[in-house]
């Protein structure tokens, strides 16, 4: 039997990073916890984090980790019968990409109670990379899955415009959205992941899907409609932050009518599903009310 202690001191290493840092949020020494783990490590006979900066869990440690999630949410549920047991409030941590964050989630996860949320920001194409890895117990994702011992739901579509500020769009496109121009006028990129402008582009010049553009690097949603606004690029902005500038003329699409529709789908685990349900009605009403109907 695993102590849950012990999987709760790595967790919080691995989440944290340091041992000094999981102690505190532990309300412990860092001695405690630097026992903690190695009494774990001699119980599973591996090695469970690789120290260093930061720290990070081991494969094996991973799965520990999501064994730990798992359990806290299934007790979460536990005591909605026998409400003596009274846990607390699980931590439930999740992948999300930035731009369903910045639309449609947060108004979703707001709707839940009992929960606290640990998000995960990254590429909707990798974020389901985390589920994989145990180190989340769901994931808004575009991939379809599902995962071995996971579920899929679909969502629907999240809407994307390529939009810039007049100024800019008649500066840079005023012969035509071409491939020159395209290859030419400042785009935006959140990462090295995003390759939303790089679909957008290969689908309405035919040209290849991996191309080099001009582009600012800006990890924020918010950030990408401010730059368009303000006439520094072009970008593949969510419809619902730039509906109204598009309305108010204060954008406009590079294209008119051409958007890009990115399906995605809420994965999660199968243990955790009963305890997830919640959550996942909660979301399944957002991306309703928000999202492109696949």
């Amino acid at each position: 039997m695993l102590d849950p202690a012990q999987l709760a001191a790595l967790a919080a290493v691995h989440r944290r990073g340091s041992f000094d840092l999981a102690a505190t949020d532990l309300h412990v020494t860092p001695s405690a916890v630097s026992q903690r783990i190695k009494a774990l490590e001699e119980t599973t006979g591996t090695l469970l984090i690789r120290r260093g900066q930061p720290c990070r869990a081991t494969d094996a440690g991973l799965r520990l980790i999501r064994h730990h999630d798992e359990i806290a949410l299934l007790e979460r549920t536990l005591a909605a019968d026998l409400p003596g047991l009274a846990p607390g409030p699980a931590t439930l941590r999740i992948a999300v990409n930035a731009d369903s964050l910045a639309t449609w989630v947060i108004p979703a996860l707001a709707e839940t109670g009992g929960l606290l949320f640990d998000l995960v920001i990254d590429d909707q194409d990798v974020s389901q990379d985390w589920l994989r890895r145990g180190e989340v117990v769901a994931a808004i994702t575009a991939q379809p899955g599902p995962l071995q011992g996971c579920e899929s739901v679909p969502l629907g579509a999240l809407r994307y415009r390529a939009t810039a500020s007049p100024a800019f769009r008649d500066r840079w496109f005023s012969q035509g959205v071409t491939a020159g121009a395209l290859a030419r006028a400042p785009t935006l990129s959140f990462s090295d992941k995003d390759r939303l402008q790089e679909l957008w582009a290969a689908r309405l010049t035919g040209g290849p899907q991996r191309r080099a553009f001009p582009a600012h690097r800006m990890a924020s949603s918010q950030a990408f409609v401010d730059a368009c606004l303000h006439g520094m690029a072009w970008g593949m902005n969510p419809d619902p932050l730039v509906a109204g500038a598009l309305a108010a003329g204060r954008l406009v699409e590079l294209i008119p009518d051409t958007p890009l529709d990115v399906a995605l789908y809420w994965q999660f685990t199968r243990l955790a599903a009963p305890a997830l349900r919640p959550v996942t009605e909660a979301l399944r009403r957002g991306a309703a009310a928000t999202l492109v109907p696949q």
